[in-house]
């Protein structure tokens, strides 16, 4: 399985990868998932790039509940 975010990968990435979490504003943290917030893409660390993941789901499953109630 490839390690995309680790070693090699980020080697030629300014600060190996390391920088400020756009969502949580920790500082030397590897922020090196790209996603979107609020119609712009930045760059967050393996704990927010969670977060949004785990949000992202909840609000699909609340969804698909109330339409099978429905």
């Amino acid at each position: 399985m490839s390690k995309a975010h680790r070693g090699k990968g980020i080697r030629d990435l300014p600060h190996y990868g390391r920088g400020t979490c756009a969502r949580c504003e920790t500082k030397n943290i590897k922020a090196l998932y790209e996603v979107e917030i609020d119609g712009k893409k930045v760059n967050v660390c393996k704990k927010c790039n969670a977060a949004l993941n785990n949000a992202k789901k909840a609000t699909v499953a609340t969804e698909t509940a109330k339409e099978s109630a429905e």
